[in-house]
């Protein structure tokens, strides 16, 4: 994890995507500051696609494609996207799997939530859970006293052991059912939505994160950025950012976004 501030201007000066994590990526401390939003405001003000990718739940990324100066957004960590058709005034969504297996799945997750609470003291179901269409949030750290690692891992067992996928975040463990992640859903909105193979533009790609559910990105995207927080999951990350932010969280956010938009000036 390079230092950003060696992030060529040749290469900033290739993205015109912008993609990122929300939670302690864009916020700190569970905030939404007046300077991260601007962020995206200039963001989009200099003609960059942005669209956060995000283990939040539809009911939530509902009201960010409405209300944030966004192009489209990826939810529940990949379990859908969404976009908002301003001009139609239409939402757009996009889920990985159909209604009925949503509704399969939730039966068999609901069961899986009642066996973690048990098993797992202090643990709670996050505060953000009934606007969820299609995982389960276990909530380690937002609501709650921060629980140990090795209770984070039991919980990240009790998925797997029932055949689920499961995802660290930086306040949830997520559990679902199914074969995507934020990087497959990702790839299905540039096909889809913006017409592009996501393979043959990742070079003209940004992507920011800060925790073990964004691996994936980090992993695919060469100019993927973790804010100064990553390195709190340094060593569970099985794939890292190639450049890190002096910044933690929004503040990092804001850092790597003045220099994208700089790039696009001229000297």
């Amino acid at each position: 994890m390079r230092p950003i501030k060696d992030f060529s201007k040749e290469d900033r000066q290739k993205v015109r995507y912008l993609l990122s994590d929300i939670d302690d990526t864009i916020t700190s401390e569970g905030r939404l500051t007046a300077e991260a939003y601007q962020a995206l405001e200039d963001l989009k003000a200099a003609g960059f696609v942005v669209v956060p990718i995000t283990g939040r739940p539809a009911g939530w990324c509902d009201h960010f494609c409405r209300m944030w100066p966004v192009d489209a957004i990826v939810g529940e960590n990949g379990a859908f996207y969404f976009r908002y058709d301003h001009e139609n005034r239409k939402m757009v969504q996009r889920y990985w799997k159909d209604e009925e297996t949503r509704k399969a799945d939730r039966l068999k997750l609901d069961q899986l939530r009642d066996r973690i609470l048990d098993e797992v003291p202090g643990c709670a179901l996050a505060s953000d859970q009934n606007y969820r269409d299609a995982d389960l949030a276990i909530d380690f750290c937002e609501d709650v006293p921060p629980l140990p690692r090795e209770d984070i891992s039991r919980i990240v067992s009790l998925f797997e052991e029932a055949g689920a996928v499961a995802k660290v975040s930086s306040i949830h463990v997520n559990g679902w059912f199914g074969n995507y992640d934020k990087l497959s859903m990702t790839r299905l909105l540039f096909r889809e939505v913006f017409g592009e193979e996501l393979e043959t533009v990742r070079e003209e790609v940004a992507f920011s994160g800060d925790s073990p559910n964004d691996a994936p990105m980090f992993g695919f995207f060469p100019h993927s950025v973790g804010v100064a927080n990553v390195r709190d999951f340094e060593d569970q990350l099985a794939a890292k950012p190639g450049w890190i932010t002096e910044g933690h969280s929004g503040t990092g956010f804001v850092e790597m976004a003045r220099l994208l938009i700089k790039a696009r000036k001229p000297d």
